[in-house]
């Protein structure tokens, strides 16, 4: 297994390229600079088989279309953030930020569901809170944590249809992952649950989720 972290774009997102042994690989939440991610694809010489998305907020969407525009591969999202992923245009707007619009999502992710690449296989964990249809992919010692759980910090809570309170219990169940999980988060630094539940005063109890 290969972990490729490029952070794209105004928001500086952590855009994931995630590879196989044989060179099968997918996207996770490419951000911004889709036609520069996609012939990060074709420079490496690796097959992409799909785009998997944490959740819909636009600097997690607005580098799909340039990433299908080269490579024709499903994505996969949670149903939930699709009216958020339907708005991206508005959003992006709104801080008068370029857009490129993609096309519909074509899977729908679920608790419990397994998504695969090659031999890889990740089990989706539904985590709301940052946004209605947040997932995380958990596997081989990882967790693709998107906007959750960052290195000592979260996700934000004050944004339009976040849940402070559904969020404190999803924080409790990334927090009960093995301590040794790899968390690569949607911005910062990689970090590892024991880290966090050691020095994140959100997991310590020093700090408190904001409510809007």
């Amino acid at each position: 297994m290969n972990i490729e972290s490029f952070a794209v774009g105004p928001f500086e997102e952590n855009t994931y390229l995630l590879s196989t042994s044989q060179g099968e690989a997918v996207f996770i939440d490419p951000g911004f600079e889709g036609d520069a991610l996609a012939d990060s694809v074709r420079s490496r010489g690796l097959d992409l088989h799909a785009i998997w998305l944490t959740h819909a907020h636009i600097d997690h969407i607005g580098g799909i279309a340039g990433v299908k525009r080269q490579f024709d591969v499903p994505i996969y999202m949670h149903p939930l953030d699709l009216p958020m992923y339907q708005r991206g245009a508005d959003v992006a707007e709104m801080y008068q930020l370029p857009f490129d619009e993609p096309p519909l999502p074509d899977r729908s992710l679920a608790e419990g569901d397994t998504v695969r690449v090659g031999s890889l296989e990740f089990r989706v964990m539904h985590v709301p809170g940052h946004a209605p249809g947040h997932v995380a992919f958990v596997g081989h010692g990882v967790v693709f944590g998107g906007d959750c759980l960052f290195a000592g910090s979260v996700g934000r809570t004050d944004l339009p249809l976040a849940d402070p309170a559904t969020f404190e219990l999803s924080l409790e169940r990334l927090a009960a992952l093995p301590p040794e999980t790899r968390v690569l988060p949607g911005h910062g630094p990689e970090t590892t649950i024991a880290r966090e539940l050691a020095t994140n005063p959100f997991l310590t109890g020093a700090a408190r989720i904001v409510s809007r």
